[in-house]
């Protein structure tokens, strides 16, 4: 099984009320601190220690210990209440949460999903390395599934009662949402965020269902606290050259094992309802894949919705899944020829109406993922292919179905 990560690009961040070196110093600082409290209370001897700076954080005032604090990584939040009453104070403050806002990018995390449906390791890429999933207190106990994130939060899905979760897994802030009732088949479930004055403090989450071509969708909003009424949606004909919608569609063909396939995919149950959601000229659009495998956009500032050209013809054997980088509608492709698996990441051009292939898998990684299982994590915008160290749980290498990016954000709220 192969497993794709993307990332995206690393933005510039510049602090304008601290100089560059007392910033650089503090965090080493507010770093070292950290890592010495983990290990042992004892100070070094003097001899071992590192030259330090002629200041200490206890001269930094509050507000600037806090903008300090906030450019840690994501991964120390909870050791800040550990290391003594003030720092403690800062990670529950109010205006701490402020300053972690104003950070605009932090490195992803990955949450991992196996074959057990069973969400307990993350991958940090700040830290390049593996972390267990601390579940927060009153987790339902019922078997939950990841279905969506944006930002700091993740969306999960009870596979008992069909209810939601929305959690931030950061600092295990929760909240349960019951589904609303409808009887026709579901399609997509999106989640996006607004943001206001700079806080993560809002997000929507967003059904699609009916039956071919008739669709409609229900958004829970959480400023609001509650789902908002039924809304149709109309079809337009859109960038495909099909003059049917083909979601519904089943076509049979003799695959290259001499098998019957069809043409319905088949996918995890993580991956089942998987959409993602874009905001493009100001109308949010949600895209998830047909049945058929054929890319479907709602256009939900518009109230219609519409199918894409097909990336491959309809008797070709692929996987592919949908992604947004940058704003950007893309798909990643998995496909099979003799002994290599090839992974091609294409962009929809709206100029050419057509895709265009935006990025590749370099051989050597693809012979080698003919035959393990792995992870690699993919920097578009560059076009470097990196394959993550095994997850290793219990002496025994850990695998993995599917994985959901986020921005693990401590303001993030649910």
């Amino acid at each position: 099984m192969l497993l794709l990560l993307l990332y995206k690009e690393k933005l510039c961040v510049f602090i304008l009320l601290i100089g560059a070196h007392m910033i650089s110093c503090c965090l080493q600082m507010a770093k070292d601190a950290l890592v010495v409290h983990g290990r042992t209370k004892k100070r070094k001897a003097s001899g071992e220690a590192h030259a330090s700076p002629t200041f200490s954080l206890d001269e930094l005032s509050q507000d600037l210990l806090e903008r300090v604090l906030s450019w840690l990584p994501a991964s120390s939040f909870l050791r800040l209440r550990s290391v003594c009453k003030r720092w403690s104070s800062v990670s529950t403050s109010p205006t701490f949460q402020i300053a972690c806002s104003q950070i605009s990018f932090r490195d992803p995390w990955f949450l991992m999903v196996d074959h057990e449906l069973n969400q307990s390791v993350i991958f940090d890429t700040s830290e390049g390395n593996w972390k267990g999933l601390i579940r927060p207190t009153g987790f339902s106990q019922a078997k939950q599934i990841a279905i969506a994130s944006c930002d700091g939060l993740v969306c999960f899905r009870d596979t008992s009662g069909g209810g939601l979760e929305v959690c931030n897994p950061v600092t295990g802030a929760r909240r349960e949402l019951p589904l609303p009732e409808f009887t026709q088949p579901l399609h997509a479930i999106s989640m996006s965020s607004f943001h206001k004055h700079s806080s993560f403090s809002s997000y929507r989450i967003v059904l699609v269902y009916g039956e071919f071509p008739n669709l409609s969708f229900r958004l829970f909003n959480s400023e609001k606290n509650q789902w908002e009424d039924e809304v149709i949606l109309t079809h337009k004909a859109g960038d495909s050259s099909d003059t049917d919608i083909s979601g519904g569609q089943t076509v049979y063909f003799l695959s290259k094992s001499g098998e019957v396939v069809a043409t319905n995919m088949l996918r995890s149950p993580s991956k089942e309802f998987s959409s993602v959601s874009s905001i493009e000229n100001g109308e949010e659009i949600v895209y998830f894949l047909s049945h058929s495998g054929t890319v479907m956009a709602c256009n939900l500032s518009k109230r219609n919705f519409y199918e894409h050209p097909r990336l491959l013809p309809i008797y070709s054997e692929y996987s592919i899944d949908v992604v947004v980088c940058k704003g950007e509608l893309m798909v990643v492709v998995l496909s099979e020829f003799l002994e290599t698996a090839s992974v091609r990441v294409w962009r929809f051009c709206k100029r050419s109406k057509s895709w265009r292939q935006v990025a590749a898998m370099p051989p050597s990684i693809s012979h080698e993922l003919y035959d393990f299982s792995s992870c690699v994590v993919c920097n578009v915008v560059e076009n470097v292919w990196m394959e993550l160290p095994k997850c290793v749980v219990n002496g025994e290498d850990k695998e993995f179905v599917s994985a959901f990016s986020f921005e693990p954000r401590v303001e993030a709220c649910v």
